[in-house]
C-alpha cells in the first residue's frame, strides 16, 4: 500500500481506520486534560492516586465527547441523535465502564505491582482507548448506508 492510499484511508472521515486516526487524535487532547489534572490532584494536592485518576479521568472524558461528537464521527449517524439526554448517559455509561477498567489497571499496577504512577496511567490508558472506541463505535454510531 502507497503512502498516498494510506493517507486516502486516515483522511476518509467513513473510513473505519481514519476514524481511530482522529479518535486516537481526540484521546491525545482527551489525555492530556486527563494527565494534566491527575497530575495537578496527585502531586500538588496529595490527593490519593485512585481519587486523582477519577478527577482526571472525569476531566479527560468531557474533552473527549466534545470531540468524539463533533469530530471523530461527524459523518456518522448518531444512533440517539434525537434523544440527547439518552446519547449522554450511554456515553457517559461506557466512560464509567472505561474508568472502572481503568482504576482496576491503576490498582494492579501502582498497588500491586509498584509501577510509578504515571507509568501505570500511561499502560492503563493505552488498554482502555481500545475499549473505549470500540464501545462508542458499535453502541452511539452507524454509518451512513446503515440509515
Amino acid at each position: 500500500m502507497t503512502f498516498s492510499k494510506i493517507k486516502e484511508k486516515l483522511l476518509n472521515k467513513d473510513a473505519l481506520m481514519g476514524q481511530f486516526a482522529r479518535y486516537f487524535v481526540t484521546g491525545g487532547l482527551a489525555s492530556i486534560a486527563d494527565f494534566g489534572v491527575f497530575a495537578i490532584a496527585l502531586y500538588c494536592f496529595n490527593v490519593h492516586y485512585l481519587v486523582s485518576n477519577l478527577i482526571g479521568l472525569s476531566a479527560g472524558n468531557v474533552v473527549n465527547y466534545l470531540l468524539t461528537v463533533g469530530w471523530v464521527f461527524s459523518t456518522q449517524k448518531r444512533k440517539m441523535e434525537n434523544n440527547r439526554p439518552l446519547e449522554i448517559f450511554v456515553f457517559v455509561l461506557i466512560s464509567l465502564l472505561g474508568m472502572a477498567f481503568n482504576e482496576i489497571l491503576m490498582y494492579v499496577g501502582i498497588g500491586l505491582l509498584g509501577i510509578q504512577e504515571m507509568i501505570s496511567k500511561i499502560i492503563a490508558a493505552a488498554i482502555v482507548l481500545l475499549w473505549n472506541f470500540g464501545a462508542r463505535k458499535l453502541i452511539l454510531f452507524r454509518s451512513k448506508k446503515d440509515v
